[in-house]
């Protein structure tokens, strides 16, 4: 049977990311460089990866409208949310296992990135350090915790608890991961386990049993083993219980809305923003992207709290067009693995700045000097029809 991961990859000093220009860049380095099990842990969607794909071709029939003769000489990315300042509308989207990128410092090392470009964070609750040591590292962050609702609620609630301790701004409840989609790559490629020694540390003081399921290996793929962890009987009435019980003095997000009519009942039980994600095409597929689901969840919501966005952005023009059609902030997921993968520290770094210069530089071809500038009328369908084009880049 192919290996479950392989060792953990420590090729950074291998690779110059002062080369790399663009998201892509990233994913084909680290594609070369990670054990081909765990690369396509982190790279894949589930089925036919019809959403996974979606999520980035979506964004090219969205097209933008540029605006001429508007000052731009203070032109800034910065913005805020829920009152904290960032320095572009840009996040560090809740994903698991950053060890497997980085063995060194994991989480860690992607916060205290974020800390220094002053982007917010997010750990997820499958995380490979703690959520005390992350907040360690990163002392200065804005830092978000993930929660999922388990089986075991008391746990649940002792997680949520422990990063409000520590310090965390706000709470993500996903809600798209009663069950996991079924991940073909991880079963062909035997990744059923945590390859050691990594495992998901936030369990260890209340659940250490835990590791007894989630990496049990009874399933041919990890995800399918790390569900049988969650609730999967549950109600809207699990989101007034969790804000009430765990966090009633921090913004709560509901992660995983795809819909207007799920976006009106995550209002009604308290939620404090909500976020259009389709789990990165790992979860339904043959659904629509994020792109596209996010008018109709912003026209429901009707300004009443955020809406954020994550899932195929790898562009700044991306971000600028997420944010015309009433995103707040976007998040990334799977661009930071590849950047942690090649890079560490160094790499992510690179990364944001990389797109923030892409923000900017598209910020003012459409003539906005402020993030507050972006607005519904730089943001069309095609004319044509925006029929899907596979677009390359030259080779000259």
């Amino acid at each position: 049977m192919p290996s479950h991961g392989g060792t953990s990859s420590s090729a950074h000093t291998t690779v110059n990311v002062d080369r790399l220009l663009n998201v892509d860049d990233f994913q084909v380095a680290a594609k070369r460089i990670l054990p081909v099990a765990r690369y396509e842990y982190l790279a894949s969607g589930t089925d036919d990866e019809q959403t996974l794909h979606e999520n980035r071709w979506a964004f090219k029939r969205w097209f933008l409208r540029p605006r001429m003769m508007r000052p731009i000489g203070r032109i800034t990315t910065r913005t805020s949310l829920f009152g904290e300042t960032m320095s572009m509308p840009v996040f560090v989207s809740p994903a698991g296992v950053h060890g497997l990128c980085e063995p060194v410092g994991g989480e860690c090392t992607t916060a205290s990135t974020c800390d220094d470009a002053n982007v917010l964070f997010c750990l997820s609750q499958h995380s490979t350090r703690t959520i005390e040591q992350v907040a360690r590292a990163a002392p200065n962050a804005t830092k978000w915790y993930q929660a999922y609702i388990l089986k075991n609620r008391a746990v649940t609630l002792h997680l949520v608890q422990r990063a409000v301790r520590a310090g965390y701004k706000g709470i993500f409840l996903t809600v798209d991961s009663l069950r996991f989609g079924y991940r073909e790559a991880d079963d062909r490629n035997g990744f059923n386990a945590l390859p050691p020694p990594h495992r998901l540390v936030n369990y260890d003081d209340t659940a250490a049993e835990l590791e007894e399921t989630y990496n049990g290996k009874t399933k041919g793929a990890w995800d399918q083993n790390i569900e049988q962890m969650f609730e999967q009987d549950v109600t809207w009435d699990d989101v007034r219980w969790l804000k009430m019980k765990a966090c009633p003095n921090l913004p709560l997000v509901v992660k995983g809305i795809m819909t207007a009519e799920d976006a009106e009942l995550a209002i009604e039980a308290g939620a404090d923003g909500i976020m259009v994600s389709n789990h990165g095409g790992r979860q339904l597929d043959g659904c629509i992207s994020s792109i596209d689901a996010l008018p109709e969840v912003v026209t429901a919501v009707a300004g009443r709290v955020p809406v954020l966005l994550d899932g195929g952005v790898r562009r700044g023009t991306d971000v600028v067009k997420a944010l015309a059609l009433g995103a707040t902030a976007v998040g990334l997921g799977k661009p930071i693995f590849f950047a942690l993968s090649v890079g560490g520290k160094k790499g992510v770094a690179r990364l944001l700045a990389l797109l923030q210069k892409e923000i900017e530089a598209a910020m003012a071809l459409c003539g906005c000097e402020t993030v507050d500038h972006i607005h519904a009328s730089l943001v069309s369908r095609h004319p044509a029809g925006s029929a899907t084009t596979c677009y390359l880049r030259s080779s000259l």
